[in-house]
């Protein structure tokens, strides 16, 4: 068994690729295998792949028949993976040489289901460091512990999953997997998911993991109909948290992250198409609606008066059937 599994899924990131395996082969070690995912790229990545097979060591190529999006691609490489340990990397992203060594050492020092890290976010030529949202380090805890308080950034707001590394056990236990076919925002039901089920976790101050923000291909820099599977995917967060055990005390979390996203989005609708903005909005009421309306009251009275007022608007806005269907 080797010790790391890292899933690195690939689609249409020619100009990055190169980075990226370059700073895999600065961490590669006899017992650390590469799961390299490619999504059906078709700008050349693929073939920068087919040589990393050969040339990178631990590299395990795996290629898709067509495009499936981040999630399912990363799920693809959770099903091929036979580390003790997994993690995820980004196809436009980079690493720091030898930080999954440290990585695997830090979490089994702690001995936890999960280790979370900062990371460096990049635009253009600026570099800023992101902490995860939680003071207490080289500390072993309860996950749900540290989704509260509802008005703070919490650790299930740092939804970044190639910002850790994860024991194997949770992939038996079936929470390391994403909602198959999500395309953005993939993350949010699956951190949510291991901080309401998982066992135990750590915070460690290891810097190593270089974010790419602002690249032209990435979703959150396209305003098609894809970015709307945001509301399928806190819909899940919702859907879940409402079945938890402490639900009543985890809700109000989740509904005012779930406000706070659709009033970001509403904020930046010029950037979207036409029809699509038109969808955001009527997809938008349709979830205010769904959520807790004790709940929901209770959120916007938290919330600062523009955000609130915006959201107040749109939950009295007719939501027509046809144009709220994903």
């Amino acid at each position: 068994m080797p010790k790391l599994s890292v899933i690195v899924p690939f689609y249409n990131v020619r100009q990055y690729a190169l980075d990226a395996l370059r700073s895999l082969r600065a961490n590669a070690r006899d017992d650390f295998e590469f799961i390299l995912v490619d999504d059906c790229s078709t700008d050349g990545t693929a073939d920068l792949l087919a040589r990393a097979e050969h040339e990178l060591p631990g590299a395990v190529l795996v290629r898709h028949e067509r495009n499936g999006g981040l999630a399912t691609a990363r799920n693809t490489g959770i099903d091929r993976a036979r580390g003790e340990y997994l993690t995820f990397m980004d196809g436009d992203d980079w690493l720091a040489p030898g930080h999954y060594a440290r990585l695997v050492a830090a979490i089994e020092a702690l001995g936890c289901d999960f280790v979370r890290t900062d990371h460096v976010q990049c635009t253009a030529r600026a570099r800023t460091v992101h902490r995860v949202p939680h003071g207490r380090r080289n500390v072993v805890l309860r996950p749900r512990d540290a989704i509260l308080p509802a008005h703070r950034t919490t650790s299930v707001d740092y939804a970044y999953a190639w910002a850790g590394v994860y024991h194997r056990r949770l992939v038996e236990r079936g929470l390391l997997h994403f909602t198959d076919g999500l395309r953005t925002a993939e993350d949010r039901p699956w951190i949510w998911k291991l901080h309401r089920e998982a066992e135990s976790f750590a915070v460690t101050s290891l810097l190593g993991v270089f974010y790419r923000r602002g690249v032209a291909s990435s979703l959150t820099q396209i305003g098609d109909v894809r970015q709307l599977d945001f509301i399928r995917a806190f819909d899940q967060v919702i859907e879940e948290t409402a079945g938890d055990a402490e639900a009543a005390t985890l809700l109000p979390k989740a509904v005012r992250t779930y406000c706070a996203i659709i009033a970001h989005h509403l904020g930046a609708v010029d950037r979207f198409e036409p029809p699509v903005a038109r969808k955001l909005k009527a997809m938008s009421t349709a979830a205010l609606r769904r959520m807790p309306q004790d709940v929901l009251d209770d959120a916007l009275d938290s919330m600062d008066a523009e955000r609130a007022g915006r959201l107040r608007r749109l939950r009295r806005r007719p939501a027509p059937d046809a144009e709220v269907a994903a």
